[in-house]
């Protein structure tokens, strides 16, 4: 197993140096038998003190930019990242997914500090050491979870665990100096005091949010006092969305009826413009009534007009006291037909004078 270092002396107990002479035959021989990298994602990562690595064969060193080259598929590069990792987030993936690709072939265990030095170092946490353990298990970059971290790495701990490469929380200046280290980027706008500063922020609408979901104000640690003044609130955001949800709905039913409305217009107005057409193809001053009219009003002319007289008419007869008088006859007259029944009526009246002159 390949060991990073640099070629100072390490006066710690951490390796430091990179040895020029050829390690033995008999060592070279023995098997190396570290846990390897996951290569399947079927079942969480294991817990080191289930793994234990054993391996006694020899571990090379190896510099930094050596192990960046390459390593045998059975000697990983094994690198070591540490931490709180309270309300796992993004940004503690990514720091472990930067650590688990420094390196071609590496194998990443990932230390977690324990609820008491935690709560002792830095302050109470949200989840509790199991929770936190289990959350770093189940992350896919994660190769194998160290239980109860120690806060401040010591040689011993990283030759027990056999470390080459570290990306822990908190080092000591001799780590540091030792050339293991390798810092990571830290993701910006995600943290775990981010996450529970907006909770903080916004604790009325979680208090609520539970509430509404069934939690008691015992549970949530809620006065009685403030216990009815969400649940009120609580109503009073129901009926505001009853009140959106009705003007939602009557902007859309006014809106179909002005659709609706817009095309009865529409429709009325093409009724009118035909009933209109209608009509005055019916009594305009060419329509058909008017001609109806003048034909009926021609046939009943014809119907009142007379009829013409004879050519010809009889000699009347000599009465005896009066002395004989020339003899005519009667001449048509031509005549046209009355315009109206009031000529035919003039016309009748003067025939009749005629007459009684000629008495």
């Amino acid at each position: 197993m390949p060991v990073v270092t640099t070629d100072a002396e390490s006066e710690t107990g951490i390796p430091k140096s990179l040895s020029n002479e050829p390690p033995s035959e008999t060592m070279e021989e023995i098997e190396h038998t570290c846990p390897q990298p996951r290569l399947t994602l079927t079942a969480p990562a294991p817990f080191a003190d289930e793994t234990n690595c054993q391996c006694r064969a020899p571990h090379e060193k190896l510099t930094i930019a050596q192990a960046r080259l390459g390593t045998p598929a059975d000697r990983p590069v094994r690198v070591y990242a540490d931490g709180i990792f309270d309300l796992f987030h993004s940004g503690h993936a990514r720091a472990l997914m930067q650590a688990k690709t420094l390196f071609p072939n590496s194998y990443l265990l990932v230390g977690v500090c324990s609820d008491d030095l935690t709560h002792k170092f830095k302050g109470f946490t949200v989840m509790n050491e199991a929770e936190r353990y289990e959350a770093l298990r189940h992350c896919r970059y994660v190769d194998e979870v160290i239980r109860d971290a120690p806060w401040t790495l010591t040689p011993e701990f990283l030759e027990k665990h056999k470390v080459l490469v570290i990306l822990p929380h908190s080092l000591s200046s001799k780590i540091r100096e030792s050339g293991m280290f390798v810092p990571t980027q830290r993701t910006e706008g995600i943290s775990t005091s981010d996450i529970i500063t907006r909770i903080v922020r916004d604790y009325d609408v979680y208090a609520r949010r539970n509430l509404q979901r069934g939690y008691t104000a015992k549970e949530l640690n809620v006065s009685f006092i403030n216990e009815k003044r969400y649940r009120f609130q609580n109503q009073v955001d129901k009926m505001k969305e009853k009140v959106k949800n009705v003007e939602e709905r009557s902007k859309e039913f006014v809106n179909r009826v002005e659709e609706k409305s817009h095309d009865l217009i529409q429709k009325w107005e093409e009724k009118s413009r035909e009933f209109i057409g209608n009509f005055l193809e019916l009594f305009g001053p060419d329509g058909a009534w008017k001609q109806m009219f003048q034909e009926r009003s021609s046939r009943m002319l014809q119907a009142l007009s007379p009829k013409q007289s004879p050519v010809s008419s009889p000699t009347r007869s000599r009465s005896p006291s009066r002395s004989p008088s020339p003899t005519f006859s009667w001449l048509p007259l031509k005549t046209s037909p009355p315009s109206s029944p009031k000529a035919a009526s003039a016309s009748i009246s003067s025939m009749s004078e005629g007459d009684e002159d000629e008495k």
